[in-house]
C-alpha cells in the first residue's frame, strides 16, 4: 500500500466491514441495536485520537459525528470485557496492514533492503487489570502492564506493530526477534535484542546489523586471544577507533568493532546513571563499566566497503528515533494515561489509541516520509487536529479520500524540523553521508 487511494479502502474495511464482523464473533453485538461495531470503533478511535483525555461527553460528541446518537450513561456501560475484547481484535486487524513510502531521502540507505528498528515499551496499568497483562514482581506483590513491540522499517516509514505482550516477558520473546528479514536488510538492535545466535543466524542469511556491544559478551582480536577493551581502549588517542574482531566463547563470531570517545560532559552523565541504577538495584557496579563509560562500543557485520565507521556510528542514531515514536504515543497519544478506574475502558482506550497511532503513521508513510526534515511530533498534532473531520467523512468513500489528501497536503506543507548548526539532527547527518 502506498497511496491515499489505498488508505481510504483499507480504513472503511477495517473500520467498518471487519468491525462489524468482529463485534459478533466477540460477542460484544449480540442482537440489532442502534450502536453496532463500526460506530463504537470510530468513536474511541477518533474521539481519543482528537482528545486523549476525552470524557463521555465529548465521546459521544465524536459518536455525534460518526452517525450515532448516545448518552453518557449509555456509552458507559458500553464498556465491558466483550468490549476490550473486540478492540484489541480490531487492533489486529490493524496491525496486520502495510503502508510504506515511494521514496528514501537518505542515499546511504540505499545499499540496504531496510533499515529494520525493534524495541519496546511498557504501559504500566492498574492492579485490578493483573490476571490479563502481567508485569514483574516488586515488594508489594505481582503488577499489572503491558509491553507494546514495534519494528519499524525507517527507509520506507512501514510500522509492524505494536505486538502487545505482557510486561514481564523478555524483548528476547517478541515475535519480531524470531522474524526473518530479507536478504540485505540492516538491523539497528537494541541491547534487549543483542543476541549472538540470532547475529549468526542472520549473518548467514545475508542480513546486516548494527548494535552497542553487551558487555558481559566474550571478545577475541584476530590472533583468537581474549581482547581486554578497557585496556586497549586507553592505548588509542583517536577518536574514533576500529578492528576485527570475534565474539562469543562458542559462537567465534566475525565483525567490525568500532569505539567511539564520548564528551566528557556524557561520560560523566552515563557513569552517574550507572550508580544511580546500582543504588536502586542494590548491586554493585564492575571497574570496567564506569571505565568503558568514556567510550561507544558498537559491533556490525556491515563491510567497511559498505559503510566506514563513522557511517556506521551515524546509523546507530537512526535508532532513536523508535524512541521518538513511543514518545509521541506517550506524550501527544497518552497511551499511557486515562481517567477512568473502569478496567475495560482503560484496555479499550489504549487498544483504540494505538489504532489511531497505526492510522496516523499510515499518512505519515504516504506524505512525510520521502521528506528528511519531517517533524513526527508536529505531524501528530496535526492529525489529532483532523481527527472529527476524519469522523464526519469516514462513511463516505471519496469524502474520506478528500478529507485525507487535504490532511496530508498539510503535513507536507507544515511539518518539518529546523536545521540546527551547534549540533545537528540526525537527519542532517545522514544527509551529509555520501
Amino acid at each position: 500500500m502506498s497511496s491515499i487511494a489505498q488508505i481510504t479502502e483499507t480504513l472503511q474495511a477495517v473500520l467498518i466491514q471487519k468491525a462489524n464482523c468482529l463485534a459478533r464473533t466477540t460477542g460484544f453485538i449480540q442482537r440489532k441495536v442502534k450502536w453496532d461495531g463500526y460506530s463504537f470503533i470510530q468513536t474511541l478511535m477518533l474521539g481519543f485520537l482528537s482528545r486523549p483525555d476525552a470524557s463521555y461527553s465529548q465521546l459521544g460528541q465524536t459518536a455525534a459525528a460518526v452517525g450515532v446518537s448516545i448518552s453518557n450513561q449509555g456509552l458507559e456501560q458500553r464498556f465491558t470485557e466483550r468490549a476490550a475484547d473486540f478492540v484489541y481484535e480490531v487492533l489486529q486487524v490493524m496491525i496486520a496492514q502495510v503502508v510504506r513510502a515511494t521514496c528514501n531521502p537518505y542515499r546511504v540507505l540505499d545499499s540496504f533492503r531496510g533499515i529494520y528498528i525493534r524495541d519496546s515499551s511498557v504501559v504500566s496499568l492498574p492492579h485490578s487489570l493483573v490476571d490479563v497483562w502481567r508485569g514483574v514482581g516488586s515488594k508489594g506483590g505481582e503488577t499489572a502492564a503491558l509491553k507494546l513491540h514495534v519494528n519499524l522499517n525507517y527507509q520506507t516509514g512501514q510500522m509492524h506493530g505494536p505486538s502487545i505482550q505482557e510486561a514481564r516477558a523478555h524483548d528476547q520473546t517478541s515475535a519480531f526477534q524470531t522474524e526473518r528479514l530479507p536478504a540485505g536488510a540492516l538491523h539497528l538492535a537494541d541491547l534487549g535484542y543483542f543476541n549472538l545466535d540470532r547475529f549468526a543466524e542472520d549473518d548467514a542469511a545475508g542480513v546486516f546489523w548494527i548494535t552497542r556491544l553487551k558487555l558481559s559478551t566474550n571478545v577475541y582480536d584476530t590472533d583468537g586471544q581474549p581482547l581486554e577493551l578497557v585496556g586497549w581502549l586507553a592505548t588509542i588517542e583517536e577518536r574514533v577507533v576500529e578492528r576485527q574482531v570475534y565474539l562469543g566463547k562458542e559462537h567465534r563470531l566475525c565483525c567490525r568493532l568500532v569505539a567511539a570517545r564520548v564528551p566528557q560532559a556524557v561520560a560523566d552523565r552515563r557513569r552517574q546513571a550507572l550508580k544511580e541504577w546500582a543504588r536502586k538495584k542494590q548491586k554493585p557496579i564492575s571497574t570496567m563499566r564506569l571505565k568503558l563509560a568514556d567510550w561507544t562500543v558498537v559491533v556490525t557485520n556491515v563491510p567497511e566497503e559498505e559503510l566506514s565507521g563513522h557511517e556506521v556510528l551515524t546509523l546507530l542514531r537512526v535508532r532513536w528515533q523508535i524512541e521518538l515514536l513511543f514518545k509521541v504515543w506517550k506524550s501527544y497519544l497518552k497511551v499511557d494515561e486515562w481517567r477512568s478506574r473502569n478496567p475495560w475502558r482503560i484496555l479499550c482506550e489504549i487498544y483504540a489509541k494505538l489504532i489511531g497511532a497505526c492510522m496516523s503513521q499510515w499518512l505519515f508513510a504516504v506524505s512525510l516520509w520521502p521528506y528528511p526534515d519531517r517533524s513526527m511530533f508536529q505531524a501528530t498534532s496535526t492529525v489529532q487536529q483532523w481527527a472529527i473531520a476524519i469522523a464526519v467523512a469516514i462513511q463516505n468513500p471519496a469524502q474520506l479520500e478528500a478529507t485525507l489528501t487535504a490532511l496530508c497536503n498539510c503535513l507536507v506543507a507544515g511539518c518539518r524540523q529546523q536545521k540546527r548548526k551547534k549540533h545537528p539532527a540526525t537527519f542532517q547527518q545522514l544527509l551529509n553521508l555520501r
